[in-house]
């Protein structure tokens, strides 16, 4: 009886009041489990990607055939980012990144953006856009190293182990001997889409974080774009001198408005939404897929072409990330189990 008279009467408005809050919440971004397995979905969204990123290389090579790397990065990320602040402008709304992350997203959009597509740029200024594909094609095999050092879930196992040194190998075949005989541009210009690649791999398992800060993949996507052109502004202004050089032709103008709305602001917002889902090991997959398809293009309208020793690489690489991947061997494996029980005598 004492319990039942110091009881405080129920609020009429509390459940109101919460289910608002509750309304609030969903509508903030709140990622899953990362799946180790990926989904039809997932897979889907890799197959899209690539698509996208095997056409980028193709208008990479077009647009630093006119504009220097430096210029053409700042160009590319500050109308990446200026239409994704469009679209937000146009809907009402922010990015909602708080200003203490300001820190780590100038250092995703460093790994993730300045890094890899200036050294790509400038790498395909001396080699094929199709190598420059192979070559950026390891960044699962220095993914899986990266995140078994820096994640917890993300560890490496044998066969991943198996895969990074058949990766290790591809590279070498198509950047070694070069190395070895001539230390030349060439060489220099497939170690930097190496060096673009592992920087790739470094930004997907930083990027990682923002998951768990509820931060959407759109928000990340126009923070690090954002960041980009801010850090390579500088870099053009002083390097490049963008005002003394001859206006671009309009194809270059296409190539890189192309680069930046698709196959960076649109494709990032995919690629980091893969990310939270299924982990970086996987979504890093992606870069699988792109190599014929920016050899189709580079082939088709560039006129370039690859020596056996690259086809090779990638044919080695190729196995490696199967490897990393791990249904193929699965599948082998539950094949040879069922044709040995198939094999075995029937007994009465």
């Amino acid at each position: 009886m004492h319990s039942l008279e110091i009881m405080k009467p129920l609020d009429p408005t509390q459940f109101d009041r919460n289910r608002a809050e509750a309304a609030t919440a969903d509508r903030t971004y709140a990622g899953g489990m990362i799946r180790t397995q990926m989904n039809k979905r997932d897979w889907g969204i890799i197959l899209f990607l690539a698509a996208i990123w095997g056409g980028a290389f193709f208008f990479i090579g077009v647009a630093v055939r006119h504009v220097p790397p430096l210029t053409y990065v700042w160009l590319r990320l500050t109308i990446a980012s200026g239409g994704l602040w469009i679209y937000l402008w146009l809907k009402g709304e922010r990015p909602g990144l708080p200003r203490h992350i300001w820190a780590s997203i100038f250092l995703l959009a460093l790994l993730n953006n300045a890094v890899p597509f200036v050294l790509i740029g400038w790498g395909e200024i001396h080699i094929a856009s199709g190598l420059a594909a192979i070559l950026n094609a390891t960044t699962p095999i220095w993914g899986v190293v990266v995140a078994h050092f820096l994640t917890h879930d993300e560890r490496m196992s044998p066969g991943k182990l198996g895969g990074v040194l058949l990766g290790v190998a591809g590279v070498a075949v198509m950047v070694g001997p070069s190395i070895l005989s001539n230390i030349g541009n060439d060489a220099l210009a497939q170690l930097a889409c190496v060096v673009a690649s592992l920087s790739y791999a470094l930004a997907a398992v930083w990027a990682r974080r923002y998951r768990k800060m509820g931060i959407s993949p759109f928000a990340v996507t126009t923070g690090q774009l954002t960041a980009g052109a801010v850090i390579l502004l500088p870099l053009s202004l002083a390097f490049d001198r963008p005002w003394t050089l001859p206006a671009p032709p309009l194809g270059a103008w296409a190539a890189i408005a192309a680069l930046a709305l698709v196959c960076t602001a649109f494709a990032y917002v995919l690629y980091f939404r893969l990310i939270a889902q299924a982990g970086a090991t996987n979504a890093m997959l992606v870069t699988l897929l792109v190599p014929p398809i920016a050899i189709f293009l580079g082939g088709l309208f560039l006129d370039e072409a690859l020596t056996a020793g690259d086809f090779i690489g990638l044919g080695l690489i190729a196995l490696g990330l199967a490897a990393i991947d791990g249904r193929l061997l699965g599948r082998l494996q539950s094949l040879r189990g069922s044709s040995r029980f198939s094999a075995l005598p029937e007994t009465e």
